[in-house]
């Protein structure tokens, strides 16, 4: 049985998300308002009718609904609500381009929400909002550089010609319940993660020295859609030697060489659910002692955070835990003079003292996952892990060679340095990081990547077995255009 198929008949996982589903989840984005109008806007679509589109997250996440140019109003008095949902009619000559859409009439036959045609939804807000103070919108209101989105020009109009409407962000009430996974979507989660963990697998069976970064992130990448995935969660993180301490590197346009190490972060998304997995693996096989030493520590971190994931566990244990093991193993490896050690980080104007560990290790343990790869959890909201959290723990140490160029060079920071210099010339330019996906469900808890190994021993088992052909004409051509030789 092919591996995917196998999955959705051991998951017995429907097509869909059901429309009970959504229905519960606009029934409870909706518990806490009294009178007013709720305005959910979904992504339009491209201008370009042949880039990609996705949905809007929280549009999504109430309606279920995968078609652009859509808006989701429910209108609450007196405790009753009514639902409609606005979408382009049927265009037979326009679904040449497009695909068949599912149109008006559709609407409440498919989802079971009453349809209205979205040629007709300025009309029908203005009539609302003459008779109501509240409005609460939802969608996308930041736009790059400052610059107004189609959904914030929306609403912008919309109080512009409606003065005592009151505006609230619907945003954060969706996000908080987007926080608790029901079981369906750590379904999709768990699914999601086992195919990218397969395609970790392929990956590093190919890597070795000459492979480009390209061809790795493609092995991972074509055997996700061969099992059914939508594709990549999100934009692919394959990082050789110096390119490993980049933490969003994401070019995959350099040759790696014998004695480095591969940095993975990449995941598949699978029914709009995405995973998000890191692995760290000798380029030669490997890995050095020096190496060695790096990835105790990295990988130490992750088992110190995950003892504590446990369904009504404070989050913050596995912060500190963590964390703890990060500080005492750089601090052994001579990076940082100790624990709580700092460095100067300010400028001669506003001089400050930062943690050494943060020249090394600069971001979070981890985050939610769900319908974006940042999803919120519950954990975040409130402090506690709970059923029905998804979130991932990804430690790293990140030793760039550079440091005296990115600290000031105040006598201080030029002592530190000194006294790190053995340690930053064993150990410069060597970047791990390791990154599992954890779901929480009523039976416990899950390591959804686990498929994917990440002891030393393992991965070097993997790394023994027979290397994926490839053709070294590949890299060679490529290397040939970006030197022009």
């Amino acid at each position: 049985m092919h591996a995917l198929l196998a999955l959705l008949v051991a998951a017995d996982l429907d097509a869909q998300i059901g429309a009970s589903e959504f229905a519960a989840r606009r029934d409870a984005a909706v518990r806490g308002i009294s009178d007013g109008v709720v305005l959910v806007l979904n992504a339009p679509a491209p201008v370009p009718d042949y880039l990609p589109w996705q949905p809007s997250r929280p549009f999504y996440y109430l309606t279920g609904f995968r078609e652009p140019d859509a808006a989701l109003v429910m209108v609450r008095r007196g405790g009753s609500t009514r639902t409609m949902l606005f979408v382009p009619p049927r265009d037979p000559a326009r679904e040449v381009w497009t695909g068949t859409r599912l149109g008006v009439d559709g609407v409440q036959r498919t989802l079971g929400i009453e349809g209205r045609d979205v040629t007709t939804l300025h009309a029908v807000l203005d009539s609302l909002l003459r008779d109501t103070r509240a409005l609460y919108a939802a969608g996308d209101f930041e736009g790059p550089w400052d610059t107004p989105t189609p959904h914030a020009r929306l609403v912008a109009r919309l109080l512009e010609r409606h003065a005592q409407v009151q505006l609230t962000d619907f945003n954060p009430v969706i996000a908080s319940l987007r926080g608790r996974k029901s079981d369906a979507e750590l379904d999709r989660l768990r699914i999601a993660a086992e195919i990218s963990a397969r395609g970790h697998l392929a990956a590093m069976r190919l890597i070795q020295p000459g492979v480009a970064e390209f061809e790795v992130q493609a092995a991972a990448e074509h055997l996700w859609r061969s099992e059914g995935a939508d594709g990549p969660g999100y934009g692919s993180i394959v990082g050789s030697g110096p390119n490993a301490t980049i933490l969003h590197y994401n070019a995959s346009t350099r040759v790696a060489e014998s004695g480095e190490l591969m940095l993975m972060d990449m995941a598949a998304s699978f029914d709009l659910y995405s995973a998000d997995i890191t692995r760290t693996v000798p380029v030669s096989g490997r890995f050095s002692p020096a190496q060695r030493d790096v990835y105790e520590v990295v990988l130490g971190a992750v088992k110190a955070a995950e003892r504590q994931v446990r369904a009504g566990a404070p989050a913050r244990r596995m912060v500190d835990s963590s964390t703890a093991v990060l500080r005492e193993g750089l601090t052994r490896l001579g990076l940082i003079d100790a624990a709580d050690a700092t460095y100067d980080c300010g400028n001669s104007d506003r001089p400050r003292r930062c943690s050494q560990l943060s020249l090394f290790y600069m971001h979070g343990l981890g985050h939610g996952i769900g319908l974006d790869v940042h999803d919120p959890d519950q954990y975040e909201q409130g402090g506690v892990i709970d059923v029905g959290s998804a979130f991932t723990i990804e430690p790293g140490i990140y030793v760039r060679a550079n440091i005296g160029e990115i600290i000031p060079p105040t006598a201080t920071n030029r002592a530190f340095l000194g006294r790190i210099a053995p340690a930053l010339a064993r150990f410069g330019g060597i970047g791990v990081r390791i990154e599992d996906d954890y779901l929480v469900t009523s039976q416990g808890v899950v390591r959804a990547s686990a498929g994917v190994p990440r002891e030393m021993d393992e991965i070097e088992r993997v790394m023994a077995e027979p290397r994926t052909p490839r053709d070294p004409a590949v890299t060679a051509r490529f290397l040939r255009y970006r030197t022009g030789q």
